[in-house]
């Protein structure tokens, strides 16, 4: 009898892409059912059992992460500047007394409390809303930006004072802040050589940035350059002790300032 696919679930967002497509080619070697959608969706359905594993954002996985175990070498992170997750305010900060989230990100507005929340006092109204940043801006006095929305934000608003959160998180802790990670549920058995495929997958998708970058040019009103700056410069698709060290540290915070209620150990998938 033949093995029972695994549901994957994968975000599409440009800096998913060179682990994306190439995953994508080889669904039928992997034994795996490609799905796709938002990162707080596919943490949902994780969640629910209705995915295997998939690619979520490291808070949902800090949250759980009793449940989960981690597939090794594989994550979405970066260190300095990243240029997609960007706080904008029309306003000094200390004035701030309403805050627009993206919907789909649950990463980035914590990282946002985490980084600020002693500077907002608590009265400030977060709301999650559709990504788009002239009605976000437009209805609120700030901002959380994330994205291929984020890449025009300098252009466009020139007068905003605008906030790069990788950035500020590098600059306070000099760790690598890990923004997605692949997590499997507890119980979930991956074939001998699962692991090392992936990681032959990712390996594939960066030696083909530059067409990568050339495709997401062509479909969005993003530069080449800017797309090959990011996925090559930006964007680290490593697990290694630093970003383990860096997600370890983002745990411990969010553990210290009461957005998590418990500290987990990392525990990691074996196949």
């Amino acid at each position: 009898m033949a093995r029972k696919k695994l549901k994957f679930g994968f975000h599409d967002f440009i800096n998913a892409q060179p682990l994306l497509i190439p995953l994508k080619e080889q669904e039928q070697q992997l034994g795996i059912t490609l799905v796709t959608g938002s990162p707080a969706r596919l943490a949902e359905e994780l969640r629910m059992g209705e995915l295997d594993l998939a690619m979520i954002p490291s808070i949902e996985y800090l949250k759980d992460s009793g449940s989960y175990r981690l597939v090794p070498g594989i994550a979405v992170a970066s260190r300095g500047p990243v240029g997609t997750v960007l706080f904008a305010s029309r306003k000094p900060l200390q004035e701030v007394r309403s805050i627009a989230l993206d919907v789909r990100s649950r990463t980035s507005a914590v990282l946002l409390q985490v980084l600020f929340g002693d500077t907002f006092p608590s009265s400030v109204s977060l709301k999650s809303v559709d990504p788009d940043p002239q009605t976000m801006l437009e209805n609120h006095d700030a901002a959380l930006i994330i994205g291929d929305p984020a890449f025009g934000l300098r252009t466009a608003y020139p007068n905003l004072q605008i906030i790069d959160l990788s950035d500020q998180w590098f600059e306070q802790t000099g760790k690598t802040f890990v923004h997605a990670v692949v997590a499997a549920r507890d119980g979930i058995e991956l074939e001998k050589g699962f692991v090392e495929r992936v990681e032959k997958a990712k390996q594939e998708g960066r030696s083909r940035l530059e067409m990568i970058a050339r495709n997401e040019s062509e479909q969005s009103e993003i530069s080449y350059d800017t797309c090959l700056d990011y996925l090559s410069n930006k964007i680290i698709y490593d697990l290694t002790q630093e970003e383990i060290a860096g997600l370890q540290h983002f745990r411990d915070v969010c553990f210290e300032k009461g957005i998590l209620n418990r500290k987990d150990d990392i525990r990691f998938v074996e196949g």
